[in-house]
């Protein structure tokens, strides 16, 4: 009954079992369920709708600090999604059409140059939301917000989050609070790049992801993470390959595995500490 709308995911897919494996686990719920296979795995590119998985939205910390009133005027409108690594859900100088409220793994906020290199200037993970501004009128993204960790993710199109928002000013104040957050993660991503040398940063960056999806483990090709460093790939390499010979990380085929954490912490910035605190705040 569920492997219908599977066909065509590959078995070893540990992304895809872990979303079969929530709807499994909670069909007796009767809760609906969109499944956005968007990318390279997608059958059609439009997403599947399933019944059944029990996902319990508290699971992103910002919703989680909801009071029940708030919560409730916006629950109606949540959509379970699942987004593959590289789907870009919002583009540069186009309107934002839904809000994401992340419960695993990552959403990199990316300012994209005329000449197509990209750099990071912020993440948004299970404690975040990307696209909240959507709360205050329609939203012109100045960025480009691609999924860098595989995700399962809460969604809410803009017209009912905004009428939301409207009627609430919790909800007022959580959009411009994280905001805010999302500002101050930019302005310590420029002077970390302008300041810091490739390791520390490379170490930071590693510490930051961590921090977002609770994972000692990290999915990315070296394209991938050149880019969100704003260096070359061979930049990448050297890093990677100086840590591994120390012992600290793990590097295999596109994989990062965390091994000394206190090493890693120790060859960072202080930029990893500093969004820690801003984070708290």
């Amino acid at each position: 009954m569920l492997a219908e709308p599977y066909v065509g995911f590959r078995a070893d897919n540990a992304f895809v079992a872990r979303v079969v494996e929530i709807i499994r686990s909670g069909v007796e719920s009767g809760r609906r369920v969109f499944l956005i296979c968007c990318g390279a795995n997608s059958p059609d590119g439009q997403g599947i709708e399933l019944n059944g998985p029990h996902i319990d939205p508290r699971g992103n910390k910002l919703l989680a600090t909801l009071s029940r009133e708030a919560f409730e005027t916006l629950s109606p409108h949540f959509v379970f999604g699942a987004f593959v690594q590289g789907v870009v859900l919002a583009e540069a100088g186009e309107e934002i059409e839904s809000v994401y409220f992340p419960l695993s793994g990552m959403i990199s906020i990316v300012v994209v140059m005329k000449d197509g290199k990209a750099i990071e200037t912020a993440t948004v993970g299970r404690d975040g939301v990307f696209g909240a501004m959507v709360g205050f009128g329609p939203y012109i993204s100045r960025v480009r917000a691609i999924v860098q960790m595989p995700i399962t993710a809460i969604r809410v199109p803009s017209l009912q989050f905004r009428k939301a928002t409207q009627g609430s000013r919790e909800l007022q104040n959580l959009c411009i609070d994280y905001n805010e957050f999302l500002l101050v993660q930019a302005r310590i991503s420029a002077a970390c790049n302008a300041l810091h040398k490739v390791e520390a940063r490379f170490c930071r960056w590693l510490l930051q992801t961590r921090e977002t999806t609770g994972s000692d483990t990290i999915t990315l090709t070296q394209e991938f993470l050149s880019e969100m460093l704003g260096v070359r790939r061979t930049s990448v390499t050297d890093v990677a390959s100086k840590l591994q010979g120390a012992g600290v990380i793990s590097y295999s085929r596109g994989v990062i595995r965390i091994i000394d954490l206190l090493a890693l912490k120790a060859l960072s910035c202080e930029c990893y500490e500093t969004l820690l605190e801003q984070r708290a705040i």
